[in-house]
């Protein structure tokens, strides 16, 4: 049995410019970092011939092309199992359910392809390994995201990841010290909101406003891009306050991006936690639900505050491990 596992993820700067809609024309630019809850997939040799699939769903099917789930599909075909008699199990498993805000698809996907690999006795390069999920996700299933989350899932770490017009990333790790990082671990707190949400849909809007070269979605996503550059010098500097109050600021304009970003139950959660103790913060990931982070002022204060409210915390350290085959 092989498992592998990735981390997800929490943007701390220029979220939506990963978009390949954007970056194509403009060029990229996120501050990423991998959190240690983490995206499992486990590939064996079952007894019998076939393919069988344990995810929210059960699959049991003779071919490739018969596999309902797509990215389980499209990573079976680009590992070279679709040109031989398939004896294959996969399953699947989580520590925070999709939906959420961390980037668990690219996660997924990333976990996927390390676990195919070593099950065919093939290494892959981290980022090659990002870059076939990508492959998978934004130029086979022409899903509307970006590269950030397989790349930070396959990397892992707080790291910089700038965007060429071309595709090319560059990831750079962020230069921070000891006594930041371990502000930010300890100053940084999610609050799962309750609701979940597939992100395509504020995705797909963003995608298409772009290719439009809508200038209110543009002049925002240059504005966010700015930001992640501001809060990169804030951390990097060693003043994570002044990162703190750039989220507060980033959260007031990604709300501009679409009329489903939030919804008044989480602005009145956002505003009870600037209240209580938060310097400032956003939802995580595309909008519309999942997680909502807080750079916290005063963290015990913070917390009773979320927690009277009816919001249950998730505690997280930093990942800089990257997607890694923990079983073999």
């Amino acid at each position: 049995m092989i498992i592998a596992r990735s981390p997800l993820r929490i943007t701390l700067g220029g979220g939506g410019t990963d978009l390949p809609s954007y970056y194509q024309d403009h060029g990229g630019f996120v501050i990423s970092a991998a959190i240690d809850r983490y995206v499992y997939a486990t590939v064996m040799r079952p007894f019998q011939p076939g393919i069988y699939l344990k995810y929210s769903q059960l699959e049991q099917v003779a071919r490739v092309a018969e596999v309902r789930h797509p990215i389980i599909r499209e990573a079976l075909a680009l590992t070279g199992l679709d040109t031989e008699a398939p004896q294959i199990e996969i399953t699947t498993l989580a520590d925070i359910p999709a939906g959420t805000g961390l980037g668990s698809s690219g996660s997924f996907t990333t976990a996927l392809l390390r676990a195919l690999y070593a099950h065919r006795k093939h290494s892959v390069h981290p980022v090659d390994l990002a870059e076939q999920a990508c492959q998978i996700e934004i130029e086979r299933l022409r899903e509307p995201v970006g590269k950030q989350d397989p790349y930070i899932a396959a990397l892992g770490g707080i790291t910089c990841l700038s965007l060429a017009q071309d595709g090319q990333v560059q990831a750079t790790p962020l230069a921070i010290s000891q006594d930041t990082l371990h502000d930010l671990e300890d100053r940084l707190l999610l609050f799962f909101t309750g609701f979940s949400r597939r992100a395509g849909a504020i995705l797909g809007d963003q995608h298409g406003r772009t290719l439009q070269q809508d200038p209110q979605i543009l002049d925002n996503l240059h504005y966010i891009k700015e930001l992640g550059h501001r809060s990169r010098q804030a951390l990097e500097a060693g003043h994570p306050e002044r990162f703190g109050a750039l989220m507060d600021e980033h959260w007031a304009h990604k709300r501009k991006r679409s009329s489903g970003m939030s919804n008044p139950q989480i602005d009145a959660w956002y505003a009870l936690g600037r209240d209580h103790g938060a310097v400032g913060g956003k939802l995580v990931g595309a909008g519309g639900g999942g997680f909502l982070m807080f750079y916290a002022e005063d963290v015990d204060r913070l917390r009773l505050a979320m927690r009277t409210a009816g919001l249950e915390e998730v505690r997280f350290r930093f990942d800089f491990e990257g997607t890694q085959v923990v079983l073999s």
